[in-house]
């Protein structure tokens, strides 16, 4: 069952992520909700789990989505990455 909690979080930014590549203003608090959610899962690392540190890439990015925009190619990567491992996790 967390799993599948966790999973839809990762589709949550990733829906954050592509909502930034059409232009559509995602709301802040979305946007730091989900960057903290992905640090935390991000932490997973220190345990050797290697996806983990796309996490916590993708939560400094969306972070820094707040001020500036990110290269478009690091979105699309990050939004695919989430969005698969957020199917993955109902599978």
């Amino acid at each position: 069952m967390i799993v599948k909690i966790l999973g839809l979080f990762d589709l949550v930014a990733a829906m954050v992520f592509l909502m930034l590549i059409f232009n559509i203003p995602p709301f802040i608090q979305l946007t730091l909700f989900t960057a903290g959610i992905l640090f935390i899962k991000g932490l997973f690392v220190l345990q050797g789990d290697v996806l983990s540190a796309a996490d916590l890439i993708a939560s400094i990015t969306l972070i820094i989505s707040i001020f500036f925009t990110p290269w478009v190619f690091l979105i699309w990567t990050l939004a695919f990455l989430l969005l698969s491992k957020g199917f993955v996790s109902f599978l």
